[in-house]
Protein backbone atom coordinates (compact mmCIF):
# COMPACT_ATOMS: atom_id res chain seq x y z
CA UNK A 1 0.00 0.00 0.00
CA UNK A 2 1.25 3.48 -0.84
CA UNK A 3 1.30 6.34 1.67
CA UNK A 4 -1.29 9.11 1.75
CA UNK A 5 1.33 11.54 0.38
CA UNK A 6 1.88 9.22 -2.59
CA UNK A 7 -1.86 9.07 -3.20
CA UNK A 8 -2.01 12.87 -3.17
CA UNK A 9 0.86 13.21 -5.64
CA UNK A 10 -0.67 10.57 -7.93
CA UNK A 11 -3.98 12.42 -8.03
CA UNK A 12 -2.21 15.66 -8.91
CA UNK A 13 0.01 13.96 -11.52
CA UNK A 14 -2.88 12.27 -13.31
CA UNK A 15 -5.07 15.38 -13.20
CA UNK A 16 -2.29 17.42 -14.81
CA UNK A 17 -1.64 14.70 -17.37
CA UNK A 18 -5.34 14.77 -18.28
CA UNK A 19 -4.99 18.57 -18.59
CA UNK A 20 -7.75 19.21 -16.07
CA UNK A 21 -7.83 22.21 -13.77
CA UNK A 22 -8.59 21.73 -10.08
CA UNK A 23 -11.90 23.47 -10.68
CA UNK A 24 -12.85 21.08 -13.50
CA UNK A 25 -11.98 17.92 -11.55
CA UNK A 26 -13.66 19.23 -8.38
CA UNK A 27 -16.87 19.79 -10.33
CA UNK A 28 -16.76 16.25 -11.80
CA UNK A 29 -16.11 14.68 -8.41
CA UNK A 30 -18.77 16.74 -6.63
CA UNK A 31 -16.60 18.82 -4.29
CA UNK A 32 -18.12 22.11 -3.22
CA UNK A 33 -15.05 24.07 -4.22
CA UNK A 34 -11.53 23.79 -5.58
CA UNK A 35 -9.97 24.18 -2.13
CA UNK A 36 -10.99 20.66 -1.07
CA UNK A 37 -9.08 19.09 -3.96
CA UNK A 38 -6.16 21.46 -3.41
CA UNK A 39 -5.92 20.34 0.22
CA UNK A 40 -5.94 16.68 -0.88
CA UNK A 41 -3.25 17.20 -3.53
CA UNK A 42 -1.06 19.12 -1.09
CA UNK A 43 -1.34 16.36 1.50
CA UNK A 44 -3.22 18.52 4.01
CA UNK A 45 -6.37 16.41 3.88
CA UNK A 46 -6.84 12.67 3.46
CA UNK A 47 -9.12 11.40 0.73
CA UNK A 48 -11.80 8.97 1.91
CA UNK A 49 -12.84 5.81 0.05
CA UNK A 50 -15.91 7.30 -1.63
CA UNK A 51 -13.93 10.34 -2.80
CA UNK A 52 -11.18 8.12 -4.20
CA UNK A 53 -13.73 6.11 -6.19
CA UNK A 54 -15.19 9.34 -7.59
CA UNK A 55 -11.75 10.74 -8.47
CA UNK A 56 -10.72 7.49 -10.14
CA UNK A 57 -13.92 7.45 -12.19
CA UNK A 58 -13.44 11.06 -13.27
CA UNK A 59 -9.82 10.43 -14.29
CA UNK A 60 -10.61 7.16 -16.07
CA UNK A 61 -8.52 4.77 -13.97
CA UNK A 62 -9.06 2.03 -11.43
CA UNK A 63 -8.83 2.94 -7.74
CA UNK A 64 -5.77 0.68 -7.52
CA UNK A 65 -3.86 3.22 -9.62
CA UNK A 66 -3.58 5.42 -6.52
CA UNK A 67 -2.61 2.63 -4.10
CA UNK A 68 -0.63 0.06 -6.12
CA UNK A 69 3.06 -0.02 -5.02
CA UNK A 70 3.87 -1.46 -8.46
CA UNK A 71 2.75 1.73 -10.19
CA UNK A 72 5.17 4.62 -10.74
CA UNK A 73 2.40 7.11 -11.58
CA UNK A 74 4.70 9.79 -12.94
CA UNK A 75 7.31 9.49 -10.22
CA UNK A 76 10.08 8.35 -12.55
CA UNK A 77 11.91 10.63 -14.95
CA UNK A 78 12.68 8.95 -18.29
CA UNK A 79 14.90 9.90 -21.21
CA UNK A 80 14.30 7.66 -24.23
CA UNK A 81 16.61 6.82 -27.13
CA UNK A 82 14.18 6.10 -29.93
CA UNK A 83 13.47 6.70 -33.58
CA UNK A 84 10.06 7.25 -35.12
CA UNK A 85 8.09 5.66 -32.26
CA UNK A 86 4.49 6.85 -31.99
CA UNK A 87 3.77 8.84 -28.82
CA UNK A 88 1.04 6.42 -27.75
CA UNK A 89 3.35 3.42 -28.14
CA UNK A 90 6.14 5.11 -26.18
CA UNK A 91 3.73 6.14 -23.41
CA UNK A 92 2.42 2.58 -23.14
CA UNK A 93 5.92 1.13 -23.00
CA UNK A 94 7.00 3.67 -20.38
CA UNK A 95 4.05 2.65 -18.21
CA UNK A 96 5.06 -1.00 -18.56
CA UNK A 97 8.70 -0.26 -17.74
CA UNK A 98 7.59 1.85 -14.81
CA UNK A 99 5.82 -1.15 -13.32
CA UNK A 100 9.02 -3.21 -13.56
CA UNK A 101 10.99 -0.54 -11.72
CA UNK A 102 8.33 0.10 -9.08
CA UNK A 103 7.99 -3.64 -8.45
CA UNK A 104 11.76 -4.07 -8.11
CA UNK A 105 12.05 -1.14 -5.69
CA UNK A 106 9.10 -2.28 -3.55
CA UNK A 107 10.09 -5.96 -3.37
CA UNK A 108 13.79 -5.25 -2.81
CA UNK A 109 12.94 -3.09 0.18
CA UNK A 110 10.60 -5.76 1.56
CA UNK A 111 13.48 -8.23 1.28
CA UNK A 112 15.68 -5.85 3.28
CA UNK A 113 17.91 -4.98 0.34
CA UNK A 114 19.36 -1.52 -0.16
CA UNK A 115 17.78 0.46 -2.98
CA UNK A 116 20.07 3.45 -3.11
CA UNK A 117 21.92 4.18 -6.33
CA UNK A 118 25.27 5.90 -5.93
CA UNK A 119 26.53 8.44 -8.43
CA UNK A 120 30.02 9.58 -9.29
CA UNK A 121 30.77 13.26 -9.71
CA UNK A 122 31.75 14.46 -13.18
CA UNK A 123 33.03 17.94 -13.93
CA UNK A 124 30.84 18.58 -16.97
CA UNK A 125 28.21 21.11 -17.99
CA UNK A 126 26.86 22.49 -21.25
CA UNK A 127 29.93 24.70 -21.64
CA UNK A 128 32.33 21.73 -21.44
CA UNK A 129 34.32 20.83 -24.53
CA UNK A 130 34.03 17.51 -26.29
CA UNK A 131 37.61 16.78 -25.25
CA UNK A 132 36.62 17.28 -21.61
CA UNK A 133 33.70 14.89 -22.06
CA UNK A 134 36.05 12.23 -23.48
CA UNK A 135 38.43 12.77 -20.56
CA UNK A 136 35.60 12.39 -18.01
CA UNK A 137 34.47 9.16 -19.67
CA UNK A 138 38.05 7.93 -19.49
CA UNK A 139 38.23 8.91 -15.80
CA UNK A 140 34.98 7.07 -14.98
CA UNK A 141 36.33 3.93 -16.69
CA UNK A 142 39.40 4.11 -14.43
CA UNK A 143 37.38 4.87 -11.30
CA UNK A 144 35.12 1.87 -11.92
CA UNK A 145 38.12 -0.32 -12.85
CA UNK A 146 36.48 -1.47 -16.05
CA UNK A 147 39.66 -3.06 -17.35
CA UNK A 148 40.91 -3.55 -20.90
CA UNK A 149 37.44 -4.12 -22.40
CA UNK A 150 35.07 -1.76 -20.56
CA UNK A 151 32.08 -2.88 -22.63
CA UNK A 152 32.28 -6.34 -21.05
CA UNK A 153 32.13 -5.17 -17.42
CA UNK A 154 30.14 -1.96 -17.51
CA UNK A 155 26.71 -3.48 -16.88
CA UNK A 156 27.86 -5.66 -13.98
CA UNK A 157 29.86 -2.85 -12.36
CA UNK A 158 26.98 -0.38 -12.55
CA UNK A 159 24.69 -2.80 -10.74
CA UNK A 160 27.21 -4.05 -8.16
CA UNK A 161 29.12 -0.86 -7.34
CA UNK A 162 26.69 1.95 -8.12
CA UNK A 163 23.37 0.23 -7.45
CA UNK A 164 22.15 1.25 -10.91
CA UNK A 165 19.72 -1.27 -12.34
CA UNK A 166 20.55 -2.32 -15.93
CA UNK A 167 17.71 -4.15 -17.66
CA UNK A 168 18.08 -5.84 -21.05
CA UNK A 169 14.57 -5.91 -22.42
CA UNK A 170 12.46 -6.52 -25.49
CA UNK A 171 11.26 -3.12 -26.66
CA UNK A 172 8.89 -1.63 -29.17
CA UNK A 173 10.46 -1.28 -32.65
CA UNK A 174 12.53 1.89 -32.75
CA UNK A 175 13.37 2.04 -29.04
CA UNK A 176 17.07 1.58 -28.24
CA UNK A 177 16.73 2.18 -24.52
CA UNK A 178 16.35 4.77 -21.81
CA UNK A 179 17.78 6.29 -18.69
CA UNK A 180 15.42 6.57 -15.74
CA UNK A 181 15.57 8.21 -12.34
CA UNK A 182 13.15 7.56 -9.53
CA UNK A 183 13.39 7.97 -5.80
CA UNK A 184 16.80 6.58 -4.76
CA UNK A 185 17.04 4.33 -7.81
CA UNK A 186 18.71 4.85 -11.18
CA UNK A 187 18.04 2.52 -14.08
CA UNK A 188 19.08 2.00 -17.69
CA UNK A 189 16.93 0.06 -20.14
CA UNK A 190 18.70 -1.53 -23.12
CA UNK A 191 17.11 -3.14 -26.17
CA UNK A 192 18.62 -6.63 -26.04
CA UNK A 193 17.98 -7.17 -29.76
CA UNK A 194 20.40 -4.38 -30.72
CA UNK A 195 23.91 -5.30 -31.94
CA UNK A 196 26.33 -5.93 -29.10
CA UNK A 197 28.40 -2.83 -29.84
CA UNK A 198 25.28 -0.70 -29.90
CA UNK A 199 24.14 -2.02 -26.52
CA UNK A 200 27.46 -1.03 -24.93
CA UNK A 201 27.37 2.41 -26.50
CA UNK A 202 23.77 3.00 -25.39
CA UNK A 203 24.62 1.96 -21.83
CA UNK A 204 27.60 4.34 -21.69
CA UNK A 205 25.50 7.12 -23.24
CA UNK A 206 22.68 6.70 -20.73
CA UNK A 207 25.18 6.58 -17.86
CA UNK A 208 26.26 10.06 -18.93
CA UNK A 209 22.69 11.28 -18.55
CA UNK A 210 22.38 9.73 -15.10
CA UNK A 211 25.64 11.34 -13.99
CA UNK A 212 24.72 14.78 -15.32
CA UNK A 213 20.93 14.78 -14.89
CA UNK A 214 20.78 17.76 -12.55
CA UNK A 215 23.18 20.06 -14.43
CA UNK A 216 22.04 18.96 -17.91
CA UNK A 217 18.53 17.47 -17.68
CA UNK A 218 17.95 15.28 -20.74
CA UNK A 219 14.76 15.44 -22.76
CA UNK A 220 12.18 12.71 -22.34
CA UNK A 221 12.63 11.84 -26.02
CA UNK A 222 16.23 12.30 -27.11
CA UNK A 223 15.28 12.60 -30.78
CA UNK A 224 13.33 15.76 -30.02
CA UNK A 225 16.10 18.36 -30.08
CA UNK A 226 14.54 21.79 -30.53
CA UNK A 227 17.67 23.84 -29.93
CA UNK A 228 21.44 23.77 -30.11
CA UNK A 229 21.72 23.45 -26.33
CA UNK A 230 20.08 20.02 -26.19
CA UNK A 231 21.94 18.90 -29.31
CA UNK A 232 25.20 19.76 -27.59
CA UNK A 233 24.24 17.69 -24.54
CA UNK A 234 23.78 14.67 -26.81
CA UNK A 235 27.15 15.32 -28.45
CA UNK A 236 28.78 15.52 -25.03
CA UNK A 237 27.15 12.18 -24.16
CA UNK A 238 28.56 10.61 -27.32
CA UNK A 239 32.07 11.82 -26.51
CA UNK A 240 31.77 10.67 -22.89
CA UNK A 241 30.74 7.20 -24.10
CA UNK A 242 33.72 7.15 -26.46
CA UNK A 243 36.18 7.90 -23.66
CA UNK A 244 34.57 5.40 -21.31
CA UNK A 245 34.49 2.47 -23.76
CA UNK A 246 37.89 3.27 -25.33
CA UNK A 247 40.08 4.72 -22.57
CA UNK A 248 43.30 6.39 -23.64
CA UNK A 249 45.58 3.94 -21.82
CA UNK A 250 43.85 0.97 -23.47
CA UNK A 251 44.02 2.59 -26.90
CA UNK A 252 47.70 3.39 -26.49
CA UNK A 253 48.42 -0.24 -25.57
CA UNK A 254 46.59 -1.42 -28.68
CA UNK A 255 48.59 0.96 -30.84
CA UNK A 256 51.88 -0.18 -29.30
CA UNK A 257 51.04 -3.88 -29.65
CA UNK A 258 49.83 -3.53 -33.24
CA UNK A 259 50.64 -0.15 -34.79
CA UNK A 260 48.24 1.42 -37.26
CA UNK A 261 49.42 0.65 -40.84
CA UNK A 262 51.14 3.47 -42.64
CA UNK A 263 48.93 3.14 -45.73
CA UNK A 264 45.47 4.66 -45.46
CA UNK A 265 44.15 1.93 -47.77
CA UNK A 266 44.69 -0.67 -45.02
CA UNK A 267 43.23 1.37 -42.14
CA UNK A 268 39.81 -0.26 -42.28
CA UNK A 269 41.02 -3.80 -41.51
CA UNK A 270 43.02 -2.60 -38.50
CA UNK A 271 40.17 -0.44 -37.22
CA UNK A 272 37.64 -3.27 -37.52
CA UNK A 273 39.95 -5.70 -35.71
CA UNK A 274 40.50 -3.32 -32.77
CA UNK A 275 36.80 -2.45 -32.65
CA UNK A 276 35.95 -6.13 -32.30
CA UNK A 277 38.56 -6.41 -29.56
CA UNK A 278 36.91 -3.65 -27.52
CA UNK A 279 33.36 -4.65 -28.54
CA UNK A 280 32.58 -1.28 -30.07
CA UNK A 281 31.63 -0.31 -33.62
CA UNK A 282 34.29 0.33 -36.23
CA UNK A 283 32.88 3.82 -36.71
CA UNK A 284 33.26 4.59 -32.99
CA UNK A 285 36.83 3.25 -33.05
CA UNK A 286 37.73 5.39 -36.07
CA UNK A 287 36.45 8.61 -34.52
CA UNK A 288 38.18 7.82 -31.23
CA UNK A 289 41.45 7.61 -33.21
CA UNK A 290 40.61 10.97 -34.77
CA UNK A 291 40.03 12.39 -31.28
CA UNK A 292 43.48 11.10 -30.26
CA UNK A 293 45.12 12.66 -33.31
CA UNK A 294 46.12 9.26 -34.75
CA UNK A 295 43.93 9.61 -37.86
CA UNK A 296 43.08 12.89 -39.57
CA UNK A 297 39.51 14.07 -39.97
CA UNK A 298 40.00 14.10 -43.73
CA UNK A 299 41.13 10.46 -43.74
CA UNK A 300 38.15 9.43 -41.58
CA UNK A 301 35.75 11.16 -43.95
CA UNK A 302 37.33 9.43 -46.95
CA UNK A 303 37.00 6.03 -45.27
CA UNK A 304 33.34 6.74 -44.41
CA UNK A 305 32.48 8.00 -47.89
CA UNK A 306 33.97 4.88 -49.47
CA UNK A 307 31.92 2.64 -47.17
CA UNK A 308 35.01 1.04 -45.63
CA UNK A 309 33.96 1.60 -42.00
CA UNK A 310 31.02 -0.37 -40.61
CA UNK A 311 28.67 1.23 -38.13
CA UNK A 312 28.49 -1.92 -35.99
CA UNK A 313 30.88 -4.59 -34.83
CA UNK A 314 31.28 -7.58 -37.13
CA UNK A 315 30.77 -9.92 -34.19
CA UNK A 316 27.52 -11.81 -33.94
CA UNK A 317 25.46 -10.50 -31.02
CA UNK A 318 25.66 -12.62 -27.89
CA UNK A 319 22.34 -13.86 -26.55
CA UNK A 320 21.43 -11.62 -23.61
CA UNK A 321 19.20 -12.89 -20.81
CA UNK A 322 16.09 -10.84 -20.19
CA UNK A 323 16.21 -8.13 -17.53
CA UNK A 324 19.24 -8.75 -15.26
CA UNK A 325 20.35 -11.24 -12.65
CA UNK A 326 19.97 -8.66 -9.85
CA UNK A 327 16.41 -7.91 -10.94
CA UNK A 328 15.47 -11.58 -11.29
CA UNK A 329 17.05 -12.47 -7.93
CA UNK A 330 14.71 -9.97 -6.24
CA UNK A 331 11.71 -11.57 -7.94
CA UNK A 332 12.98 -15.01 -6.89
CA UNK A 333 13.39 -13.93 -3.26
CA UNK A 334 9.98 -12.27 -3.18
CA UNK A 335 8.26 -15.35 -4.58
CA UNK A 336 10.14 -17.64 -2.20
CA UNK A 337 9.16 -15.51 0.82
CA UNK A 338 5.55 -15.21 -0.30
CA UNK A 339 5.75 -11.44 -0.80
CA UNK A 340 4.12 -11.69 -4.22
CA UNK A 341 2.13 -14.36 -6.01
CA UNK A 342 3.24 -16.11 -9.17
CA UNK A 343 0.24 -14.75 -11.04
CA UNK A 344 0.93 -11.16 -9.92
CA UNK A 345 4.60 -11.46 -10.91
CA UNK A 346 3.67 -12.70 -14.37
CA UNK A 347 1.13 -9.88 -14.63
CA UNK A 348 3.69 -7.20 -13.75
CA UNK A 349 6.17 -8.58 -16.28
CA UNK A 350 3.38 -9.10 -18.83
CA UNK A 351 4.37 -12.65 -19.66
CA UNK A 352 2.77 -16.10 -19.34
CA UNK A 353 3.65 -18.10 -16.22
CA UNK A 354 5.55 -20.58 -18.42
CA UNK A 355 7.77 -17.73 -19.66
CA UNK A 356 8.29 -16.59 -16.08
CA UNK A 357 9.66 -20.03 -15.22
CA UNK A 358 11.98 -19.81 -18.23
CA UNK A 359 13.19 -16.39 -17.08
CA UNK A 360 14.61 -17.92 -13.91
CA UNK A 361 16.33 -20.64 -15.96
CA UNK A 362 17.96 -17.94 -18.13
CA UNK A 363 19.62 -16.61 -14.96
CA UNK A 364 20.58 -20.07 -13.66
CA UNK A 365 17.95 -20.05 -10.92
CA UNK A 366 15.38 -22.71 -10.13
CA UNK A 367 11.83 -21.45 -10.61
CA UNK A 368 10.39 -21.01 -7.07
CA UNK A 369 7.05 -22.52 -8.11
CA UNK A 370 5.61 -25.55 -9.89
CA UNK A 371 3.91 -25.24 -13.24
Amino acid sequence: MTSSSSISSRIRYLRERRELSQEALSEQVGFKDRQTLSSIENGHRKVDAAEMVAIARALGVKVSYFTDPFELAGEGRFSWRQRDVATEALDAYENKAGRWLAAYRHLARQLGRSVNSKMLRVALDKKSSFEEAVAEGDAVARALELGDVPAQRLSQVLEELLGTLVLYVDTEPGISGAACQLSQLNCVLINRAEPQARQAYDLAHELFHLLTWEQMPPQRIEGDIPDASHKRVEQLAENFASGLLMPTAVMERLLRAEPLPAEEETYSRWISAQADRLEVSASAMMWRLVNMGVISVAAAKRLSERGLIAGSSRRQPKPVARFSRVFVQVLHGALTDGLISVRRTAEVLQMPIEDLAELFVEHRLDAPFDL
